[in-house]
């Protein structure tokens, strides 16, 4: 950036600011920048602009004085309350003020600004500006912001009463997609303008950061004015921006400006919509793989990708979770570290060129014998390993010399040095539980330094784990700059919790509540909830520095990716947090959220905290769970306090006592069916109407669906009436103020630590501020057809899907979209009469007409993305629909120790040569009108209206629009 200087007369310069934007009652806006005329970055002493209504928009009008010696500012919008607490933020990058060279003091220069929302700056989230809108040519900055051409100063061509009678006029927009050779223009009312003839429209000059700016002398008669961009390509061709004209005037509530900068964002183009798919790292197979996917396969899965019309691949989580050394591991979102890559991705074959022939002989064998079905999750980790550590005796000294591998270990140190000890602790306590380390239970960097210290005896043993890390970077860092060269976006998954026995709960202690446990309340995936075992972040202790390791994780994930999407989003509004010795997901509460206090009970005539606190469990229900066991059960687990009425005895109170004490029966008669026990003992322990919380006592929170428990039908229809009063005001009403504070806190330091695109799931019991937060953040949210987030709906409508989504008929957490279509009959039925609008009766199995039916609904809907699992889109050719359908679901929700091992049962390079499949999957990309690969080599065009002198449309040309996508604009013309 230019800084420009200021007046040479003494006088200030006034600076207006001017900006429409809709406020609710009590709010206001307010301008803060780093210059002390605007706060120096403290909204509570920025300018406070005043509304003014024009027409049907609310404009807020404000002004500064700039002192002599003035040179520039960044500045920002915020809305705030009454007492200048921050509301919102505008999104995008930080506005500048520069003032031309030429302006007098005592003059007037007005900012003409509009609010910048999340969804303004993705162009410039790396997966576009560093994929998508990749170039292979370069834009030179022809004039650098702040540069003016024109001068209100006599400088012969007009005369004193023209030039006094006129204003200079700057106009800014940002343009991050454009062709080689494509110039910008403006055409408007004014003469100056062309009146609307484009060729001899005002041309704008690139100032870098895909931004375009040009000045006008204008007449103050020509207001107000209407005007437009417009494309110009080299090869002559015309393509105006979409939606209405833009239109300027001057401020009558205001001393009228000399200068007026007018930024008008973005260039109205068709929005941008691309396609993509989905599989995990592990269920990738390829003629080199050793039993399972590896990142050097990425390279063939994007050369696929691009080949069928897709923008993006999208994996699950990547990171280490060997926490227990068993198929457990599997589950890819319980991470041993939030940094490590997981070394069963690794290709050991890549570990050097000079490999001995052994090693390549067991490599061999090694291949052949872990080619199955599945991924055999254990076999294939230690067979990798143990081939690792054989490369690395015979590499080590030249490997941990090199410099390549020193500039890795310097970069990571910070993590990867905690992790090499950890590893090496977990396989020598032969424990990931590191409270069970002994005096190593504690972290500290002094005993870290004893245990990475070239002098110890195991030295060998901590490089290892740094060598496995140096190659997996590398090799990953390889597939993603393979990727991004072939325009298709790597997107990540950042898990919502940390395993329980993992580096970051060992080093960063503090950071998380380890008495309590994550999960999910019951919703469409299981009726009892989820408990993933992940503890609860403490954000009031990760707050005090900005969120430095929520920050790091994101800088980490951004050397590979250039998308990602965030887990359970849900988490960083509220989080379903149950106690530690919680099994399953029923019984928890919300945090944070607002709890029923003891007072608010009572003013409600509600007295009776235990009997509603504790389980209910009179002796008729015991006698309907359990039959003739009854007195048995009661007898092991139960004490009765009142006559017929029973509680739990204090070894078996929680759920994980109750199963521990249902092993020691394991044999019993009575016991023939221990788990049907479990679940009818877990029911009625969960049997109560309050949730007392451990915290303070006299605070309490609503069980979820109490309505459905034996407890609450029992009670009397007051109490009824209350609890359900109570039951939806915590639940849909109280939090919601919370929650978006507790979000609007959390989630912009996610944001701001990488330029990766972000998508949230949003997935579940959704609160009604989630929506309009991920809008204000510019958050892609998800849309899976079968679990549609509008109320009333059996299946959702893609075509009625809103632009900030991704879209897809299924998702790894759920059955493939041809297993569901054959688990219902009566739900097929349903689907092929209200979607297809058939009434004859279905096809039993989801035919690959089916599937091009569903596919192409996703296709062509709004969504920004539509991302499709691989297996869905197999079901596009017969020949890959011969294996049993539920063998492809990647992972059932409902089984805590489901074992996550679906491997495709294709390899890569057979598909890339698959052109049948390829060529059905890109025709479908491009009917839909979806950008893709390679589109600038396809020289794709579409019709464009010309505007001729009136504003009127003229004739039809064809000219490359938005990268290629094949799209009809319609332009507006003046009124």
């Amino acid at each position: 950036m230019v800084e420009l200087g200021i007046a040479k007369s003494g006088k200030p310069v006034s600076v207006g600011f001017r900006i429409p934007y809709y406020t609710q009652w009590g709010q206001s806006l307010v301008v803060c920048g780093s210059g002390p005329e605007l706060g120096s970055w403290n909204v509570k002493k920025g300018l406070k602009l005043s509304p003014v209504h024009e027409g049907d928009e609310l404009i807020w009008f404000g002004t500064i004085s700039v002192p002599k010696g003035f040179g520039s500012c960044d500045y920002s919008y915020y809305v705030v309350d009454d007492e200048r607490n921050v509301i919102r933020w505008e999104m995008g990058n930080k506005r500048r003020i520069l003032l031309p060279q030429t302006i007098q003091g005592g003059e007037v220069i007005h900012f003409h600004d509009f609010w910048q929302v999340g969804a303004d700056a993705l162009p410039f989230r790396s997966a576009f500006k560093d994929v998508v809108f990749r170039k292979e040519w370069s834009l030179e900055i022809e004039k650098p912001l702040g540069v003016i051409q024109n001068s209100l100063q006599n400088d012969g061509n007009c005369t004193p009463v023209e030039l006094s009678d006129s204003i200079l006029v700057h106009f800014k927009i940002c343009c991050p997609n454009i062709e080689e050779g494509t110039s910008i223009y403006i055409i408007g009312s004014s003469s100056k303008l062309g009146n609307w003839k484009a060729q001899d429209g005002l041309k704008l000059s690139y100032a870098g950061e895909s931004t375009w700016h040009a000045d006008c002398v204008l007449p103050k008669g020509d207001f107000p004015m209407k005007y437009k961009y417009c494309k110009l390509s080299k090869g002559g061709n015309i393509s105006s921006e979409t939606g209405p004209n833009r239109e300027i005037d001057l401020d009558s509530s205001s001393r009228e400006p000399r200068y007026l900068v007018r930024s008008d964002g973005m260039l109205r183009e068709m929005p941008w919509r691309g396609a993509g798919v989905a599989i995990p790292m592990f269920s990738v197979r390829s003629e080199t793989d050793l039993g399972v996917g590896e990142f050097l396969d990425l390279k063939l899965l994007a050369d696929w990708a691009a080949e069928s019309g897709f923008h993006l691949v999208q994996l699950l989580p990547i990171n280490d979770t060997s926490v227990y050394g068993m198929w457990w591991d599997s589950y890819p979102y319980s991470s041993l570290s939030v940094y490590a890559l997981h070394p069963l991705y690794l290709r050991v074959q890549a570990l050097s060129e000079n490999i001995p022939k052994d090693i390549k002989v067991e490599i061999q064998k090694a291949k052949e014998e872990l080619d199955g079905k599945d991924v055999d999750y254990e076999a294939t980790l230690i067979t990798k390993l143990s081939i690792a550590k054989k490369i690395f005796a015979h590499e080590k000294d030249k490997i941990l010399s090199s410099n390549s591998f020193q500039k890795f270990l310097s970069e990571n140190q910070e993590w990867l040095k905690p992790y090499a000890a950890f590893c090496f602790l977990r396989d020598f306590f032969e424990t990931s539980d590191h409270s069970q380390w002994g005096r190593f239970s504690k972290f500290s960097t002094e005993k870290l330094k004893k245990l990475i210290s070239e002098d110890s005896i195991h030295y060998e043993v901590i490089c290892f784990h740094y060598y496995i890390q140096f190659h997996l970077h590398m090799q990953l860092s390889e597939a993603a700059e393979y990727a991004r060269k072939k325009g298709v976006i790597l997107k990540g998954d950042l898990p919502i919790g940390v395993g329980r026995n993992s580096v970051d709960t060992w080093v960063y202690p503090n950071l998380f509540r380890m008495n309590t446990s994550t999960g999910a309340p019951p919703d469409y995936f299981d009726k009892n909830g989820q408990n993933w075992g992940f503890p609860t972040y403490n954000w009031e202790e990760m707050a005090k520095d900005n969120y430095t390791w929520w920050r790091a994780r994101l800088t980490q994930m951004a050397k590979y990716f250039t998308a990602y999407r965030i887990d359970h989003i849900l988490g960083f509004f509220r989080i379903w947090e149950l106690p530690e010795h919680a099994m399953t997901g029923l019984v928890g509460k919300f945090r944070p959220s607002i709890p029923l206090s003891q007072e608010e009970l009572e003013r409600e005539g509600i007295w009776d905290f235990d009997r509603l606190a504790r389980p209910y469990i009179p002796q008729e229900i015991l006698q309907i769970k359990f039959g003739d066991s009854w007195m048995f059960i009661a007898s092991n687990f139960l004490n009765e306090y009142q006559k017929n009425r029973y509680e739990f005895k204090e070894d078996c109170n929680t759920e994980k006592k109750i199963a521990s004490k249902l092993k020691s029966f394991s044999g019993s008669s009575l016991l023939q069916d221990e788990d049907h026990i479990r679940h009818e003992l877990f029911d009625i322990l969960q049997n109560i109407v309050l949730i007392r919380s451990p915290e303070n006592l006299r605070n309490f929170y609503p069980r979820f669906n109490l309505e459905e428990t034996s407890s609450f039908k029992d009670l009397d229809d007051h109490s009824k009436n209350v609890l359900k009063r109570l039951y939806y005001d915590y639940y849909f009403h109280r939090q919601e103020n919370l929650w978006r504070e507790n979000a609007l806190k959390t989630l912009p330091a996610l944001l701001n630590s990488s330029d990766m695109l972000a998508c949230g799931e949003d997935l579940g019991l959704i609160p009604s501020c989630v929506y309009p937060v991920m809008q204000e953040l510019g958050l892609i949210g998800l849309r899976i057809q079968r679990m549609p987030s509008e109320p009333g709906l059996e299946f959702g409508i893609p075509s009625q899907y809103s632009y900030m989504t991704v879209c897809a008929p299924s998702c790894h957490d759920c059955s493939t979209l041809r297993a569901w279509w054959e688990e219902d009959e009566e739900r097929r039925q349903r689907y092929f009469s209200s979607m297809v609008g058939s009434d004859l009766l279905p096809p039993s199995r989801c035919v690959p007409e089916i599937a091009n039916f569903i596919i192409r609904q996703h296709f062509e809907a709004p969504s920004m993305w539509a991302i499709f699992p691989l297996q869905d889109l197999l079901i596009l050719k017969e020949e890959y629909t011969t294996r049993p359908a539920k063998e492809e679901t990647i992972n059932d929700p409902t089984n805590p120790k489901h074992y996550w091992r679906y491997r495709v049962h294709v390899t890569l390079e057979a598909l890339i040569k698959d052109k049948e499949l390829t060529s059905t999957i890109k025709d479908l990309v491009l009917g839909s009108g979806r950008s893709h690969p390679g589109k600038q080599a396809e020289k794709q065009v579409i019709e464009k209206k010309q505007i001729d002198s009136s504003g009127q449309e003229k004739a039809q040309v064809a000219t490359p629009l938005n990268g290629g996508v094949l799209q009809k604009e319609a332009v507006a013309v003046p009124n």
